[in-house]
C-alpha cells in the first residue's frame, strides 16, 4: 500500500506489516535517529506502531516538536533510572519536578550521593545509549503488570493500577527492567544523543536539550528559592500521603477527600497570611509586585493578599500594567513582525515610575486608562491621592524584572512569584508538568468565562509559554516570596470540566494529538463530583467558576 509524507506529499510504497520505524529507516537512511515519533493524520504514534492504512499522511517528528521533545525526555528518564539500578541494585529513584533547567531527581540509597556516584551513573547511561538497546513495548493485563511491578518494588504503580479503568496497560521493557511512562518512548536508546548530570543536594539534576537553548543542553542556572518551595510542597504531600495519583484516588474513592480539600485550602490561606505579615512587618514596603505565568491564579491571589493586608491594618490600591501600554503604533515588534505586547518595551516605563513615586509621596495622580480599541491611553479616571498606610499592588508579567521599577528604591518593593508548582506526580518516574496543570486550568477558564473552545486555547498556548520563558522565568529568583498556587486535589475537579471541552477536538484538527495526550493524562485521575467543600475564595474557583472575586 501507499502512504504520503506530510512534509513533501510524496507517495511511498510500504508493506502492511512494516512499522513506522522501518519506514523511517528507509526514507531517512542517514539521519533517521533524529526522528522520535510520527503523526499519522494528526494522531501521535510511537515508531513501533503499525497503525496506519493506505493513503494515510505521515509526518515524522523530531525534538523540535513538543511531542518529539516529550518522547526524548521520557526515553532519557528510562535510561537514567535503568543506569541507576544497574549500578546500585537496591536504589530507589524518583523524578520529582523541573528545576535548574532540568529534572530534579532523588535517589534513596544507603549512602549520600557524591560526585563518584554521579560519574558512575553518567558513564553507565552513555554505555546504554551507545549500545542502542531495544526498548520493547508490551500491552499487559492489569494483573500481569501489577505482578511485575510488585516484584520490582514499585508500590506507587501498584496503587495507581487499583484505579485503572482499562483491561490492559502499556509497559516498556529495557534489558529486563519494566516501567510505565505517560506517553511514547523511542524504539531504542540510541535516539538519545545529549544529556548531562549535576549534583544538587540531596539529589541530581538530569539535563536535556531545551527549546530556550535551541535544543542544545542549557546553561546551568541554580534556582535555590524555587527549590525550597518545591521541597516544602513535597514534604507536605508526603505528610498528607498524597505524593502520587494512586494515593489521591484512594482518598477520592474512600470519600476522605473533603478533609484534604479543607486542609489544602487552609494551607493556602496560611501562606498568604504569612506573606502579608512579612510585607506589613517592614514599614518601608509600599509596592507589592506580583508576577507569574498564565493561569497561575494571580487575580485571586492578589485579591486574597489584599484582604490579609487589610486585616493587618493596611489599605490597598491596585494598578494594572495594561494601562501603561504605549500607543499601539509605537509598540515593538517580534521576530515575525507582529506587535510584541508582552515585551517590557511595550510599556511607558518613565510614566509608570513617575506616577508610582508621586503616589508614594502622597501627591495627587491621574492614573491612565488604556483604550484597547483605539490603541492609546486616555485620562478618564478621577485623580487619586494615597495616604501613608496604603500598599500599592501591581500584577503583571514583568513584576520581577528590575527594569520595570528601576526608579523605585529597592527598600520600598516586595516581589512575589506565583505559579502552580504541583507536588503531585503520577508515580515515581512520571512527573506532572506545571505547564500541563496551567493549560488545563486555562482550557476550563477560557471556555467557562470567554466562550473559547479548547482548540483556540491550544492555538494561543505556545506563544503564552514562549512569553513566560522570555519574560517571567528568568526573573523567578528575584522574588522576595514564592507562592505555590497548586492544589493537590484540583485535577480531580478539573477533569470533569476539561474532558468534554477537549473531546470536541476532531481528528482533522492539528491539535488532535494534544487532545489525545491530555485525555490520557486525565484518565489517571478519579473525578471529584462534590464541589461543596471548595470555598468561593479558592484559586480553583477562578477557573471553574463560583469565585466571590468575579
Amino acid at each position: 500500500m501507499r502512504i504520503r509524507l506530510a512534509d513533501t506529499d510524496e507517495a511511498i510504497e510500504v508493506y502492511e506489516n512494516e512499522t513506522l520505524y522501518q519506514i523511517l529507516m528507509r526514507v531517512y537512511k542517514d539521519d533517521y535517529f533524529k526522528y522520535l515519533g510520527a503523526k499519522v493524520n494528526n494522531k501521535l504514534k510511537g515508531l513501533c506502531s503499525r497503525d496506519f492504512k493506505n493513503n494515510d499522511k505521515i509526518k515524522f517528528i523530531d525534538i523540535t516538536n513538543p511531542d518529539g521533545h516529550r518522547i526524548y525526555v521520557r526515553t532519557l528518564s528510562l535510561i537514567y533510572v535503568k543506569a541507576c539500578k544497574d549500578i546500585y541494585n537496591d536504589i530507589d529513584v524518583s523524578i520529582n519536578h523541573s528545576l535548574n533547567k532540568g529534572l530534579y531527581t532523588e535517589l534513596q540509597y544507603k549512602h549520600l550521593i557524591t560526585k563518584k556516584h554521579l560519574n558512575a551513573i553518567k558513564e553507565r547511561m552513555q554505555e546504554i545509549i551507545d549500545a542502542k538497546k531495544t526498548i520493547t513495548t508490551y500491552f499487559l493485563s492489569v494483573d500481569k503488570a501489577r505482578e511485575i511491578f510488585s516484584a520490582q518494588g514499585m508500590m506507587d504503580k501498584v496503587e495507581m493500577l487499583k484505579y485503572w479503568d482499562k483491561d490492559s496497560i502499556r509497559v516498556y521493557e529495557l534489558d529486563g527492567y519494566y516501567d510505565t511512562f505517560y506517553g511514547y518512548l523511542a524504539p531504542n536508546t540510541g535516539f538519545i544523543n545529549k544529556f548531562d548530570l549535576r549534583l544538587f543536594y540531596p539529589g541530581i539534576i538530569l539535563n536535556y536539550p531545551t527549546r530556550e537553548y535551541n535544543f542544545e543542553l542549557p546553561e546551568y542556572t541554580e534556582q535555590k528559592k524555587l527549590s525550597k518551595v518545591f521541597k516544602e510542597a513535597e514534604d507536605w504531600g508526603e505528610i498528607m500521603d498524597v505524593a502520587y495519583v494512586g494515593a489521591l484516588n484512594k482518598k477520592i474513592a474512600n470519600r476522605s477527600i473533603s478533609d484534604m480539600i479543607r486542609i489544602n485550602e487552609a494551607l493556602h490561606e496560611k501562606k498568604i497570611a504569612y506573606i502579608a505579615d512579612e510585607i506589613t512587618g517592614d514599614k518601608n514596603k509600599k509596592i507589592v509586585l506580583i508576577a507569574g505565568p498564565s493561569s497561575s491564579g494571580k487575580t485571586t491571589f492578589a485579591q486574597r493578599l489584599s484582604i490579609q493586608l487589610r486585616v493587618n491594618g493596611k489599605k490597598t490600591y491596585a494598578i494594572s500594567l495594561d494601562d501603561y501600554f504605549i500607543d499601539r503604533h509605537l509598540t515593538p515588534k517580534d521576530e515575525n513582525g507582529d506587535f510584541d505586547f508582552e515585551s517590557i518595551k511595550a510599556l511607558d516605563l518613565e510614566l509608570f515610575n513617575e506616577q508610582l513615586i508621586d503616589l508614594m509621596a502622597g501627591e495627587e495622580v491621574q492614573i491612565p486608562v488604556y483604550n484597547f480599541k483605539a490603541g492609546r491611553r486616555e485620562y478618564s479616571r478621577e485623580p487619586v491621592k494615597l495616604t501613608s498606610d496604603y500598599i500599592i499592588i501591581i500584577e503583571g508579567i514583568h513584576g520581577l524584572n528590575d527594569e520595570l521599577t528601576e526608579n523605585i528604591p529597592e527598600v520600598n518593593k516586595f516581589r512575589i512569584y506565583i505559579s502552580a508548582l504541583t507536588q503531585l506526580n503520577i508515580d515515581r518516574h512520571n512527573r506532572i508538568a506545571t505547564s500541563d496543570l496551567r493549560l488545563l486550568r486555562r482550557i476550563v477558564r477560557d471556555n467557562t468565562h470567554r466562550g473559547n473552545n479548547a482548540s483556540k486555547t491550544m492555538e494561543l498556548w505556545d506563544n503564552v509559554v514562549k512569553g513566560a520563558e522570555r519574560y517571567i522565568f528568568p526573573y523567578q529568583e528575584n522574588a522576595d516570596a514564592i507562592f505555590n498556587s497548586a492544589l493537590v486535589y484540583e485535577l480531580g475537579v478539573l477533569k470533569k470540566y476539561a474532558e468534554p471541552i477537549i473531546m470536541e477536538i476532531d481528528e482533522d484538527n492539528s491539535f488532535y494529538s494534544e487532545r489525545q495526550r491530555l485525555l490520557k493524562f486525565l484518565s489517571y485521575f478519579l473525578t471529584i463530583e462534590d464541589e461543596s467543600d471548595i470555598p468561593n475564595t479558592s484559586i480553583l474557583r477562578e477557573f471553574i467558576g463560583g469565585s466571590c472575586f468575579e
